[in-house]
């Protein structure tokens, strides 16, 4: 491996079999930590007698300024951001509805729930490969409309087995979208404004999240003819994924950081020049020539040795090569934060996926009065099941909800350069767990809504945190895989979460809840082994 992350492809590098990695500067302080030593890279920076100044990627980006691009970046990033919160929560709010004509029961829809989140986990690492391999826009593109695409066609499936098939394939897209967006939107941001802008494009998910409980609340209650509403709901649900893949096939160019680091300078360049006219648009400035430190070696080069054995083999190589990411993760000097990354994201999406696609629920079992679990002792075909007319409420409460992120994406946005990603994130953690924990406790709907807007509010803190720490935990050819690895285990305690709420919120309401309350803790307290990287530079 290159003795700086700067590299190419790791592929076509046969000494990062070894898990060789650099020696790093153990310097841990608020400051922000030196992930790896920069004097022992090997990133050609030779201007071979040329007198044109040769810029490191930092040094471009400072150079292109800052402004109308990445303002555009940010509407396209966090749109589609906001499509993949839609895609996901949406099945939240058919619920209510969609259990009566799908026949569903309480484990059903553990089921449904988890379903997308199974997609999300198959996808995520593989789509975080591939980005980390062919590039970031291509694999956004594919995978935005992978997931609209099947999302919408789930809209028109007669039978519950299809409509879990459909919304798994749409999960596959949005596990892909969701890490590649991150690395793909970091890499054009200049270091100091790294943190507030990523914590920017977090809070899209927070619009997403209202566009999904109002359109519910606009839509599901209404009466069509021919067609269920609930329905029309789900096709209107897979809108922002395609259009996002359209923007980004027509506007967005490829990140000058992957560009830089599969050797091809003339297109980073032509990036760089792009940044600098949108950001400089009437200003009269004109960006001066320069030349790039790129990696000696272009990711098209063919392998100096390829597998020609049968087709078993070849395979074995194939998967040998994509775990090669996940080995690099979990040894040398990223292996103790891989590790606490690890136990972080299952525990918050166990907690906040388990309890978030329930709330609505939750809510509607609370119409009579009392505890979230106070309706709960009877089995579910003992209970009241009667989906028409749709109660507004349930949709009004969720919209409420939504709308109480928007306090922590604020607190972030203005916080997260001066206090780091390492802070919020456990003290919002632990806060989130009490939360939990109020939750179980209140008595009345009005308490438990308040409690729940909390919840929402000081959860959102958590991600936003998480976005800007994985971003600069990983240098460049690993983050998007990092990314989807961490994505894919977020999604297997999801899905852990949501079938044991199926399970369990019939006979024993109050174990998944105080359960989400104890993991929310433990995430918060391991958060603090994390080192801290305020404003670090991308490696």
């Amino acid at each position: 491996m290159y003795r700086h992350v700067h590299t190419g492809d790791f592929e076509a590098r046969e000494p990062l079999l070894t898990g060789e990695y650099p020696e790093r500067d153990e310097r841990d302080s608020d400051e922000g930590e030196i992930i790896f030593d920069r004097s022992t890279s090997k990133i050609t920076c030779d201007d071979g007698g040329n007198t044109k100044r040769r810029l490191t990627y930092e040094e471009a980006v400072e150079e292109a300024g800052f402004g109308s691009f990445h303002w555009l970046l940010l509407v396209v990033c966090g749109w589609a951001n906001a499509s993949d919160a839609v895609e996901i929560l949406c099945v939240s709010f058919l619920l209510p509805t969609a259990r009566c004509d799908l026949r569903l029961s309480s484990s059903d829809m553990g089921l449904l729930t988890a379903s997308i989140f199974l997609g999300m986990m198959v996808g995520g690492y593989t789509w975080g490969y591939l980005a980390d391999q062919r590039g970031r826009r291509r694999v956004l593109v594919v995978s935005l409309t992978v997931n609209g695409v099947f999302g919408g066609l789930a809209s028109l499936a007669p039978r519950f087995w299809l409509f879990l098939l459909l919304r798994f394939i749409s999960g596959i897209g949005v596990g892909g979208s969701i890490p590649v967006i991150f690395s793909y939107f970091s890499e054009f941001m200049p270091r100091l404004r790294r943190g507030a802008m990523i914590s920017a494009l977090a809070t899209f998910w927070m619009a997403g999240n209202i566009l999904a409980a109002g359109l519910a609340w606009l839509v599901i209650p209404r009466t069509w003819a021919h067609f269920q509403s609930w329905r029309l709901f789900v096709v209107l649900c897979s809108v922002p994924s395609l259009t996002s893949a359209l923007l980004f096939r027509l506007l967005m160019p490829e990140s000058p950081k992957f560009l830089m680091e599969a050797g091809q300078e003339k297109e980073a360049i032509h990036v760089f020049q792009v940044m600098f006219k949108l950001n400089m648009w009437g200003k009269g400035k004109n960006l001066p020539e320069f030349g790039l430190c790129t990696s000696s070696k272009q990711r098209g080069e063919p392998e100096e040795s390829r597998t020609h054995g049968s087709r078993r083999e070849r395979l074995a190589c194939v998967l040998k090569k994509a775990s090669l990411p996940i080995k690099q993760m979990f040894n040398g000097p990223l292996q103790s934060r891989s590790v606490a990354l690890l136990v972080v994201f299952y525990c918050i999406s166990f907690g906040y996926y388990g309890l978030w696609m329930w709330f609505p629920e939750l809510f509607e079992r609370m119409e009579s009065g009392g505890s979230p679990c106070a309706n709960a002792s009877l089995p579910s075909p003992h209970r009241n099941q009667s989906c028409y007319p749709v109660k507004t409420a349930v949709y009004m409460e969720g919209f409420i909800i939504a709308a109480s992120n928007l306090p922590g994406n604020i607190f972030t946005i203005f916080m997260i350069d001066r206090l780091g990603g390492k802070a919020l994130l456990s003290c919002s953690l632990l806060v989130s767990s009490l939360s939990v924990f109020l939750i179980y406790v209140v008595q009345t709907k009005v308490q438990s809504l308040l409690v729940s807007c909390v919840f929402s509010g000081v959860s959102v803190i958590t991600w936003n945190a998480l976005d800007v720490l994985g971003t600069e935990l990983y240098p460049t050819q690993l983050r998007s895989s990092a990314l989807g690895f961490f994505t894919g285990v977020g999604r297997v305690a999801a899905i852990m979460g949501n079938v044991a709420f199926g399970r369990l919120v019939d006979t024993n309401c109050a174990v998944p809840i105080l359960l989400v309350s104890a993991l929310l803790l433990t995430g918060g307290l391991v958060a603090l082994v994390l080192p801290q990287t305020r404003q670090t530079e991308l490696t």
